[in-house]
């Protein structure tokens, strides 16, 4: 009886962890996705050889949904627990969109970069870098930061899990100039 009593804490312990690591490990996979989806999209499109022009970056409405930004969203939708896309229950996911279609910086010249759009809340993401056979191709890119919180939100079984843990996914990809 008392090896039960003493065991019994450690063991709910290490399966809560279980639970919270699992969880933050299924948001970190989930979140690789989005970003991959939303730079092939900015490159990509709707092109074809008669209309060849790069989709928007934003803004992220519900009722824009043919954007970079909205099509991020929206592939994050699944693990935000089922919000619409550009909600303001989606507080937690920040998205930057660096494309040809808000513009270029040093056009032109080799260390051309696309410029950047970020919708969401305010986060803290790396410039962009010139593609290496700039002006020729231009690299898109687009970045994913969300904030995760535990499933099970006790600071005794807690121990070894941190409060909040802060994701971050980029993806870049070549346009043809």
């Amino acid at each position: 009886m008392t090896e039960t009593a003493l065991l019994l804490p450690i063991l709910l312990i290490l399966a809560l962890n279980t639970i919270n690591f699992g969880y933050f490990f299924f948001m970190a996979v989930n979140l690789a996705s989005a970003p991959r989806q939303g730079v092939e999209y900015s490159v990509q499109g709707f092109n074809t050889p008669s209309a060849q022009s790069f989709p928007s970056a934003g803004p992220c409405t519900t009722t824009a949904t043919n954007t970079v930004s909205y099509l991020t969203y929206d592939d994050m939708s699944g693990m935000l627990g089922g919000v619409a896309p550009c909600s303001t229950s989606t507080n937690n996911a920040s998205v930057q969109v660096c494309s040809q279609s808000v513009g270029l910086t040093n056009r032109g010249q080799t260390n051309q970069t696309a410029q950047c759009q970020q919708f969401g809340p305010p986060a803290t993401f790396a410039a962009p870098a010139s593609d290496p056979e700039s002006p020729g191709f231009v690299l898109h890119r687009v970045d994913v930061q969300y904030t995760v919180t535990p499933l099970i939100k006790s600071g005794i079984f807690n121990l070894v899990m941190p409060t909040s843990l802060s994701f971050h996914r980029q993806v870049s990809m070549r346009a043809v100039q």
